[in-house]
């Protein structure tokens, strides 16, 4: 059969990646919806999303819209038979998922029913999790919760961390959807309804998550690499000061804090920092 037309939803960087792979499996959508640009940095100077990079680079038209009702009338017009969601960031209504013939897939970065919601990669990590993997599902309104169609199972160990994590499950999430389109629009695929009793959700992150100030040394290197990047982890010092850990190692069931930040002071080593 010919490849599909279909629109793709997504915005950040994981979203870009999956794009990547549907490009060298043959697949390119025909129009792409995101985010609009925003202020970055402490510059706030305003950026792109990195789908909207990748539209320009390989000539697919970008509709950047503040939330997807305003695509409606221009999805409605297209006709395209089949929409695509990663890594979005917005929650599509019914009147959206109705439109294409054969609905809306979804890429997500764990085995659901397990971790639905906006942290599903850090999740993993901080439950000290052997194994995860990716699924896609057919959207339904309720968050994370639609029919799977094929899953992928993806072994962890006790080093990974959430940006080395990212790209493997956006790789791997991205090659299985490749894999998945045209079974499924050839009815091939029987869909598979999630287990509600068996689901399980995970919060969007906040700076304040990234406290170890109170944690055993397991849960500080789980934070550690589910954090690593952003937000990073920090404790407070005697005085109430913010310490950020930028290095630290795991060894022997010790965490071993190797560099960090004092609050309004540069990086330093630890072993500076606490000789003072």
């Amino acid at each position: 059969m010919n490849k599909p037309q279909f629109t793709f939803f997504g915005t950040p960087e994981f979203a870009r990646i999956v794009l990547d792979e549907l490009k060298s499996a043959g697949y390119l959508p025909s129009l792409i919806v995101t985010a609009p640009d925003k202020p970055v940095g402490r510059k706030h100077i305003l950026t792109p999303p990195p789908v909207k990079v990748w539209g320009e680079e390989n000539g697919i038209p970008v509709l950047q819209v503040s939330h997807p009702k305003e695509a409606i009338e221009i999805l409605k017009e297209r006709g395209d038979d089949l929409f695509i969601v990663a890594s979005y960031g917005y929650i599509l209504s019914q009147e959206i998922l109705d439109i294409p013939k054969h609905g809306v897939l979804n890429v997500h970065a764990s085995l659901l029913p397990l971790y639905r919601g906006a942290s599903p990669i850090e999740s993993a990590i901080l439950n000290g999790d052997e194994f995860t993997g990716s699924t896609i599902m057919k959207m339904v309104l309720k968050m994370d919760a639609g029919p799977i169609l094929t899953q992928s199972i993806v072994p962890l160990n006790d080093e990974v961390t959430k940006p080395e994590l990212f790209e493997l499950l956006a790789r791997d999430g991205g090659k299985l959807l490749a894999e998945t389109i045209e079974p499924y629009l050839n009815g091939e695929i029987a869909e598979q309804e999630q287990e509600e009793s068996q689901a399980t959700y995970c919060k969007k992150i906040q700076k304040s998550d990234g406290d170890i100030t109170h944690d055993d040394d397991t849960t500080r290197w789980r934070k550690y690499r589910a954090y690593y990047g952003w937000p990073g982890v920090f404790f407070f010092d005697e005085n109430g000061k913010r310490i950020k850990v930028t290095k630290a190692r795991f060894e022997e069931g010790k965490f071993i804090i190797e560099r960090v930040i004092p609050e309004g002071k540069k990086e330093i080593g630890y072993q500076q920092y606490i000789g003072k």
